[in-house]
Formats: structure tokens, C-alpha cells, sequence
């Protein structure tokens, strides 16, 4: 059985839904925290369980049967939980249960040096993978399209994207990704280890998008820089939560870095086409 968990996620649910374009509903599993969220998976025939990354019992009968298992990571630290206990429990449940190769959703900062936060916690979650004695593919994605739009939504509206200096991006689609991640996790190839970086061929920073948005938009959108600390205010005054107000901010600093501007051509290899470009993807979504 295929296992996908986080399945009630953006992601999760484009992956099954990618999946059952390659294999019967009844050769897939869905793993959530809330089943009643995708009643509507487990009405095409999917087998749903609850599972939970904090608890071993719930990953032993969810991912019962798992031959290969996708695990998308953790989103925990967000507000103060600890991704890396979470994945090192499923990990050694994988282990227990003989799953024979895991999938795991890893980004192209992976680095124990990142200042992106989470590009630690995916290095130390690879290091977890390859000392646990399964065959293992982490598949670094590119910086989602869909967080320009999240991070930048009222600039996009008032005509001015703010934000501390940043750095190009190689920007790519949920729906590019999902069709990656599913068609790796049914066999398309295997990938010892970590991917090459799941991206696009191009890469925009702030600037860019700004010029982008402006000529399709027919009006003047601008980049404006702002400090760290401005953005630090303007975070917690509207009730940030520590964790996200560090991802946000090691975001702009990362990407000063360079650490989400690399492109690679296998996410076009495996999709047998290409990607979504940024402008296609704000032309559809602004």
C-alpha cells in the first residue's frame, strides 16, 4: 500500500489526488490527524486513518500495509511543537512496521547551516533518514508559488511588496510538486538519498515578482525594503507567534543567502513536461 500522510493538507490532497491517476483507490492510504476532513478522499475508495505524529499506537494501525510511505514534514514549530521528535517517531515507526522505502517532503535550503529554520530541521531530519537503515528519498522543493501570494497579499493589493532585502527564489507550484512527489512514490525512478532541487527554471526576487504583478495587473506595483525589525513589530503587534516571526524573517535572510535560488531541470524530467512559470502562476491567481 501507498501511504500519504498530512492528506488533508494542500499538498497531501494534490498528491493523492495525482496518485490515483497511477493506482487503483484501494493500493492507497491517507494518514490524518482529523479523518472527517477528507470524508470526501475516503468516499472514492482511499483508506483513511487517523494518525497522529505524536502518537506511535496511531501510526502502527494508519500506516498499516505501508510498502512505501510519503511522509510530508511537520509543521509544528510554528506555534512551539517539536518537528524533529515528531519525525523521528515516525521514522522508527516506518522502521518497525518494514517499510520499504520512505518519501519524505524536504526543501532546497536543507542545510544544518541554514538561516531558514526549517531548512535545519529538514537537514536534521535527512540525517535522521539515513541512519535509520531504510531506503530513503528526501524530495527538496523548491520555495511553493503559493507563499508569494501569502506573504505579500496586502502589497500585491495597496501596490508596494515591504519587506527586508531578500534574494532570488526558483518559485514552483503545489500542483508541480504533488505531481513529482506522486509520480516518485509510485516508482517513476528512484532517488537515493536527497533529489536534485524540485524547482522551476526561473528565479524572482521581491523585485521581480513587483515588475511581474505591475504589467499584469495593468498598475504600478513597487518594491519597497523595510528593517528586520519593522517587520518583527508589525509581526507580534498583530499576534504572530514567535515561531512564525523566526521562519519569516529567516526567510528574507536565507534567500539573501542564495539558499532558494538554485534551478534544476529534474522536476521538468520527472513531470515529462515543464513547470509552471511564476508568471503563469500569478497571471491565474492575482
Amino acid at each position: 500500500m501507498f501511504i500519504v500522510t498530512g492528506a488533508s493538507g494542500k499538498l497531501g490532497r494534490k498528491i493523492i489526488e495525482n496518485l490515483l491517476l497511477h493506482l487503483p483507490a484501494t493500493s492507497i492510504g491517507a494518514s490524518v490527524r482529523d479523518p472527517s476532513k477528507v470524508a470526501d478522499i475516503a468516499a472514492r475508495g482511499v483508506r483513511v486513518r487517523q494518525g497522529d505524529f505524536s502518537d506511535a499506537v496511531s501510526l502502527r494501525d494508519a500506516w498499516a500495509g505501508a510498502r512505501r510511505l510519503l511522509l510530508i514534514s511537520s509543521n509544528a514549530a510554528a506555534t512551539g511543537g517539536d518537528p524533529l521528535e515528531q519525525h523521528a517517531t515516525a521514522i522508527r515507526v516506518a522502521r518497525e512496521i518494514g517499510v520499504e522505502r520512505i518519501f519524505y517532503t524536504s526543501q532546497i535550503s536543507s542545510a544544518a547551516s541554514s538561516q531558514f529554520p526549517p531548512g535545519r530541521c529538514h537537514a536534521a531530519t535527512e540525517e535522521m533518514l539515513a541512519r535509520s537503515g531504510l531506503a530513503w528519498t528526501a524530495m527538496r522543493h523548491g520555495f511553493y508559488a503559493e507563499s508569494a501570494l501569502m506573504m505579500n497579499k496586502r502589497g500585491f493589493e495597496a501596490g508596494s511588496l515591504e519587506g527586508p532585502e531578500d534574494g532570488p527564489v526558483a518559485w514552483v507550484t503545489h500542483d508541480d510538486l504533488a505531481a513529482a512527489d506522486a509520480a516518485l512514490l509510485v516508482g517513476r525512478e528512484d532517488i537515493d538519498g536527497p533529489t536534485p532541487p524540485l524547482t522551476g527554471s526561473e528565479t524572482l526576487d521581491l523585485a521581480g515578482l513587483a515588475e511581474v504583478a505591475g504589467e499584469l495587473l495593468g498598475r504600478p506595483v513597487s518594491r519597497t525594503i523595510v528593517s528586520e525589525e519593522t517587520v518583527k513589530t508589525r509581526a507580534y503587534a498583530a499576534g504572530a507567534h514567535h515561531g512564525t516571526v523566526a521562519v519569516m524573517l529567516g526567510y528574507y535572510r536565507a534567500a539573501r543567502a542564495g539558499e532558494f535560488a538554485a534551478t534544476d531541470p529534474a522536476l521538468a524530467r520527472i513531470l515529462g513536461r515543464a513547470p509552471e512559470t511564476m508568471r503563469e502562476f500569478l497571471k491565474a491567481n492575482l
